[in-house]
């Protein structure tokens, strides 16, 4: 009965959120159960381009450290705002979101030629957090019940905490980085005079994601009602 509970939840994630989490977790246990070492995985552009280990451009995305409290932070982050911005923003836009996927992997791994970061997971999850907060201005954030703040500043008090637990905020800032500049060419450009859209989904993307809408009545997970845990609860302002 667990087993079939479980697997009904977990094929109702949309597919993009439950292939890539589901990679993380995977990509983790095999390192935990010692069947392959993060040295096989982390990004190391001399190995990547002169000694063709292309896999380690996918690998250095999939894995976030041990399990701990770290791990279980980046990937609870992971899997509500991708979730929540495949079934908000994106629903019935599958292939547009493989698109910002593959746009913001490849502008990430290109910076990641000129910063010292061997993981790019991380910097992945900001990008997602910072679009999902640009387009939801309006909901307020209740960060570990100890701030309350709207949205847009939910990858700044991120990257304040990381900076609390002694960590790097390059990756921060890459993230957010890259996340302004998929916002800003999506969502900001093609409304300025003059401006127009810039990123255009291939059609070969479309017509391998994009499949007819199952049921028009459904109801997605609200971007606007992240909730479920303290550090990172949020509701319409007025509401």
């Amino acid at each position: 009965m667990a087993y079939q509970t479980f697997r009904q939840e977990y094929l109702q994630v949309p597919p993009v959120t439950r292939a890539y989490t589901t990679a993380c977790v995977l990509t983790t246990a095999a390192v935990q159960l010692e069947l392959i070492t993060p040295f096989q995985l982390y990004f190391n552009p001399e190995l990547i381009f002169k000694h063709f280990q292309i896999w380690r451009l996918i690998t250095n995305y999939l894995f976030f450290g041990p399990v701990g409290f770290n791990f279980l932070f980046n990937m609870i982050f992971l899997y509500r705002y991708c979730r929540m911005l495949e079934e908000g923003s994106f629903r019935g836009r599958t292939a547009d979101f493989v698109f910002m996927f593959l746009f913001g992997g490849l502008l990430m791994t290109l910076f990641g030629l000129f910063v010292n970061l061997v993981f790019l997971g991380q910097a992945f999850t900001i990008m997602l957090v910072y679009v999902w907060s640009r387009r939801n201005p309006y909901v307020r954030m209740n960060f570990f019940g100890l701030l309350i703040f709207q949205a847009p500043f939910l990858p700044w008090v991120l990257m304040g905490f990381s900076l609390l637990l002694g960590n790097s905020i390059i990756v921060d800032l890459l993230g957010i980085a890259v996340g302004h500049i998929y916002f800003f060419l999506e969502d900001v450009f093609p409304n300025q005079p003059g401006g127009g859209r810039l990123l255009r989904t291939p059609s070969v993307l479309k017509a391998i994601f994009d499949m007819p809408e199952d049921d028009p009545n459904y109801n997605p997970l609200p971007e606007e009602r992240p909730g479920g845990f303290a550090w990172g609860e949020g509701q319409r302002l007025g509401g």
